[in-house]
């Protein structure tokens, strides 16, 4: 767990594309934009150009992502009668949501304008909210509705929707694919004893499965399992307890399962077993001989990480402008000695970051690059996770796949970046990020 500290801030706009280019994601519809009764002004008629962009198009299940709307031109006009001052306009609106997940974000933008003369169109405005992705899969973000509200020289709405309705009269502007996140599997196995003759029963604990799960305790040799196989019965607390006999002599490990066969995520990792034979008798002959069996147990060890210091400090930002805050994790170091097929993950949370007042930014600000290398010699090979949003769900910092044989020391690193929205309040703001390994 790391404390995480930045100073001020503001979230980075979407690039500007090249003149004469249109923006990826500009879209436009026509739209009925109503006056206010109390200016005395005709409907108005015409298209809108928007854009709708996110923060993180590939999020898992769980994620917080932040959505922008971005009306670059309306057909609504100052219906104030004189002209409009700067930072008079406040906008608000809706994104449509459609696919693996339905329903609608709310917007909000800032009062941020030059001024507007009588009569002439509204300017560009900017609006962004938030939503919680609940489902995996494909989803589509079109334009909905909006309102601009003019705050001068009384409160004034001018309601604009699209002509042809919602949500068939507005085209989809973007799209994000959500990925389930990942569960780690915390299920083990233990052993009384770490060797035995042929065909002595040990005694094995297994723990961390589901409560009321058939669970299998096997022999194993390498990635094969041997002849040697009992089954029980997890209780109430996720524990099953068997006697298996040992009867193979190939069997050089144990380990337990749900379902009908072991997978790195219904499956313990292996706990070493030997098989003693007893010692042969030496022939009474003249030259009386005697021989003996030697056997070497290698005992599994634990799958730990040690982390470089305890605070990480990000870089300032100025008020106003917001943008980056860079900086970098602690170093973690992942030790795996288990010895057996199940390979690791490790993941990382972020809390929101909270400064001055109670002001709030968003974990899902906080993007990493993660970097892990294996030490010469490790059985595993290391994979970094994916470049993207950490947020109070969690990434993928780096892991190992399943093997015949895994184990090593891996040292993993990440470049840290949050994006600090325009005109947050100067000050520290601090977040906690938990890593987990499993």
């Amino acid at each position: 767990m790391a404390v995480l500290a930045a100073t001020t801030g503001g979230a980075l706009g979407a690039p500007a594309a090249a003149e004469g280019e249109t923006p990826v994601g500009q879209v436009e519809f026509p739209t009925h934009c109503l006056p206010p009764q109390e200016a005395g002004l005709p409907p108005a008629d015409g298209p809108t150009t928007a854009r709708i962009t996110v923060d993180n198009p590939a999020p898992q299940v769980g994620d917080t992502v932040t959505v922008t709307y971005q009306v670059a031109r309306t057909p609504a006009v100052n219906p104030a009668g004189t002209e409009l001052p700067a930072d008079a306009l406040t906008p608000t609106g809706r994104v449509l949501l459609s696919g693996a997940q339905s329903g609608e974000v709310t917007v909000v933008g800032a009062a941020r304008n030059d001024p507007v003369p009588a009569g002439a169109a509204l300017p560009a405005v900017t609006m962004t909210g938030t939503y919680t992705v609940t489902a995996p899969g494909q989803t589509a973000l079109a334009p909905g509705g909006y309102t601009l509200h003019t705050g001068h020289p009384l409160g004034l709405d001018t309601v604009c929707t699209p002509a042809a309705g919602e949500p068939s009269g507005v085209p989809v502007s973007a799209r994000l694919t959500a990925s389930d996140l990942p569960t780690a599997n915390l299920r083990s196995v233990f052993l009384a004893a770490p060797s035995g003759k042929p065909g002595v029963e040990v005694k094995v604990t297994a723990a961390g499965f589901a409560p009321g799960a058939a669970v299998t305790v096997a022999g194993r040799a390498g990635a094969a399992e041997t002849a040697d196989r009992v089954t029980a019965t997890a209780d109430e607390h996720g524990v099953a307890v068997a006697q298996l006999p040992v009867k193979d002599r190939a069997t050089t490990a144990v380990v337990a399962y749900e379902g009908p066969a072991w997978t790195a995520k219904k499956g313990s990792g292996p706990a070493a077993y030997a098989v003693v034979d007893a010692a042969p008798a030496g022939a009474a002959t003249a030259t009386a001989t005697a021989a003996q069996r030697v056997t070497a147990t290698v005992e599994p060890g634990t799958l730990g990480m040690t982390q470089t210091g305890e605070d990480i400090t990000l870089g300032a930002v100025p008020y106003g402008d917001g943008g980056a805050a860079p900086g970098r994790i602690g170093t973690v170091t992942v030790t795996d000695a288990r010895g057996g097929p199940a390979g690791w993950s490790l993941i990382g949370k972020v809390t929101d970051f909270t400064g001055p007042g109670g002001v709030r930014i968003p974990g899902a600000s906080l993007s990493w690059t993660p970097v892990c290398v294996a030490a010469p010699g490790s059985a595993s090979a290391c994979a970094a996770g994916s470049a993207g949003v950490v947020g109070p769900e969690g990434a993928v910092l780096a892991s190992t796949p399943d093997a015949a044989l895994v184990g090593g020391t891996f040292t993993v690193d990440a470049a840290v970046t949050l994006q600090v929205p325009r005109y947050t309040p100067p000050g520290a703001y601090t977040a906690v990020l938990t890593l987990t390994l499993s």
